[in-house]
């Protein structure tokens, strides 16, 4: 039996989802995290001792760390492998780590006072749009020419950074239009397997 435990509104959560649904395994989504609690509980905690979403839970194993659960599917499934070039693998590693350690948390900050602030602070959505818009322009530019992150084919590149991008291009706040960001992003967007990961409103 696989479960994933976290709430769809998690953008860690929608990438472990995307990633189950391209790889065509069965598996039981429970709300966690938030509003509905859990991640508190005794059992919870046993399987991811911070309390945060997503964890995936196979038959007694435990995996969290969104983008390890990527790399976990990748490694187990057919339908993600990373490719076997090393360079080209690693490539593919790289734009993973960029979104967790650089895209993502430069919007930290603009998304928390937009979304989930009563008495938003300008000031830090300001810096934090710009932080981002230097993020963008950084992807903008490597798409320029790309249909996929990496190579010629769809990765867990693909789902790190289109589930950041759609966080970011879906932000109540102004943005300087990245075509090529743009582009790429609906076509990702647009696969059958992100539409469950994708299609709850942001919040």
């Amino acid at each position: 039996m696989r479960r994933l435990w976290g709430r769809l509104t998690s953008v860690n959560v929608q990438k472990a989802v995307w990633a189950l649904d391209e790889s065509g395994l069965p598996y039981e989504r429970i709300d966690a995290g938030g509003a509905h609690g859990v991640v508190h509980d005794p059992a919870y905690r046993v399987m991811n001792p911070n309390g945060l979403v997503p964890t995936l839970e196979e038959d007694g194993f435990a995996l969290w760390e969104s983008n390890a659960i990527l790399r976990y599917l990748a490694a187990t499934g057919p339908a993600l492998a990373l490719p076997a070039d090393p360079r080209t693998r690693a490539h593919v590693e790289q734009w993973v780590d960029w979104q967790a350690t650089s895209f993502t948390p430069a919007m930290r900050d603009a998304f928390w006072q937009l979304y989930r602030s009563a008495d938003p602070d300008r000031a830090l959505i300001a810096d934090s749009l710009t932080k981002t818009e230097a993020m963008a322009a950084i992807l903008d530019r490597h798409l320029a020419d790309r249909d996929y992150v990496v190579g010629t084919g769809f990765s867990i590149a693909d789902i790190a950074l289109g589930c950041a991008a759609h966080r970011w291009l879906n932000l109540p706040a102004e943005r300087i239009e990245r075509p090529a960001l743009r582009r790429w992003y609906e076509r990702v967007a647009a696969r059958p397997a992100a539409a469950r990961a994708l299609g709850e409103p942001i919040a």
